[in-house]
């Protein structure tokens, strides 16, 4: 860990003389590259000072007392910029600037904050918040912590200090300790963000880091399935129960857009018939708890209906663990020589591409099934493909009819 650097210039506002002809002395304080400016309260001719010594030139008395009172203002700074790091282990400019000006209350730090934020998303997990949610909130203050512990030596902050610096090198922290990848670093800001909304909705003033500090995240290929691929896997002929079993909750999953903890929490009576005389998936998102409704296409009916009644507690699908999952997953992409990196999710990804937006279903509809709030997150799951564009083309050509040249 470097060791703090301190020091205290004071210069003159040549460019601010007042009726006397006097100019006022700033006093610049700088800790560790940082620095705050003061008002001295002190003013002198501009052709008596020197810039470079950082004093009045002259012997006389009037003189003399002006540059004993700048060397008392150095040491009362100098005093308490060794006060406050025997007291709190770090010193940054500005609360030696405080300290000189009186302000000794003590300031809203970020941990209590961060412990009151876990508190509240505890209470609602259930509700409208997810245990995995929490668990996100929790490892982002572990990570928080630890980088305070390493950079600065210390493990909480005042709120007012912290600074788009501060983000910045948090970032660094987590690219280069945790090797996290640009996106991975961006939601762990996301998450710190929300500590920092909590605490300016609880009145806390302070500036906000997040004003002038710029996250940015990479575009992902998602990735998805084509219609071949999910036939692939639907029709291939698998002899290992858990494998043939991994294989229809995906298959369910990609005729259904459900996530995966959402179809490990569906029961008999979230299959309803509806006023169309159909069968319907009826339940909520385990993550955001808002509503999905979806009907039942053909393909996810024969998937449900292979397994009824075999399982306790109204279980309608045999749902392993995420990770046996995704595990055996993979096997069933070597079994049917597929290359794409095959996990569950990527179920979700192929209904909204292929199964509905590729067959000319509308996006709002797609992101009413898929459960989301807004247009631009089922845009995140959709993509256009070759096929759609050239069946939506070959319908325009239709249309359009030849023009006789």
């Amino acid at each position: 860990m470097k060791k703090n650097t301190f020091k205290v210039m004071f210069v003159i506002r040549r460019n601010q003389v007042n009726r006397d002809g006097k100019c006022s002395i700033t006093i610049r304080i700088t800790v560790n590259g940082e620095y705050e400016r003061l008002n001295s309260t002190l003013s002198i001719e501009p052709e008596l000072w020197d810039s470079k010594a950082a004093k009045a030139i002259g012997r006389t008395q009037k003189i003399l007392d002006f540059n004993k009172r700048i060397e008392e203002i150095r040491y009362v700074l100098q005093d308490h910029y060794y006060e406050l790091q025997k007291t709190h282990g770090y010193v940054t400019a500005e609360m030696v600037k405080n300290a000189y000006m009186g302000i000794t209350a003590k300031a809203e730090s970020l941990m209590p904050i961060y412990d009151e934020f876990l508190a509240e998303t505890k209470k609602m997990v259930g509700i409208n918040r997810s245990d995995k949610t929490y668990q996100k909130y929790e490892r982002c203050k572990r990570r928080v912590v630890e980088f305070m512990k390493v950079k600065y030596n210390r493990t909480d902050i005042p709120l007012r200090e912290l600074k788009p610096k501060f983000l910045t090198d948090f970032a660094v922290f987590l690219a280069s300790t945790y090797k996290c990848r640009q996106n991975t670093v961006y939601k762990f800001l996301q998450l710190l963000r929300m500590v920092i909304i909590k605490a300016q909705r609880d009145g806390i003033s302070f500036p906000d880091p997040y004003l002038s500090y710029k996250m940015t995240q990479e575009k992902v290929d998602r990735g998805y399935l084509s219609e071949d691929e999910v036939l692939s896997i639907a029709t291939k002929d698998i002899s290992i129960p858990r494998l043939d079993q991994v294989r229809d909750v995906f298959i369910f999953a990609c005729y259904t857009g459900l996530a995966y903890a959402d179809i490990a929490q569906l029961r008999a009576d979230n299959i309803k018939k509806m006023f169309d005389g159909r069968l319907w998936i009826i339940t909520h998102r385990q993550k955001t708890k808002t509503n999905v409704n979806v009907p039942l296409l053909p393909t996810a009916e024969k998937i449900l209906k292979k397994y009824e009644g075999k399982f306790i507690d109204g279980v309608l699908l045999p749902v392993l663990s995420n990770q046996k999952t995704n595990a055996y997953l993979k096997e069933i992409a070597d079994i049917c020589g597929i290359e794409k990196n095959l996990t569950f999710h990527l179920a979700r990804h192929t209904f909204a591409t292929t199964m509905t937006l590729g067959k000319g279903v509308p996006i709002e509809s797609v992101s009413k099934m898929l459960g989301h709030t807004n247009i631009q997150t089922t845009q995140i799951y959709a993509r256009i493909t070759n096929e759609k564009i050239s069946h939506d083309m070959e319908n325009l050509a239709k249309n359009l009819g030849n023009l006789d040249f």
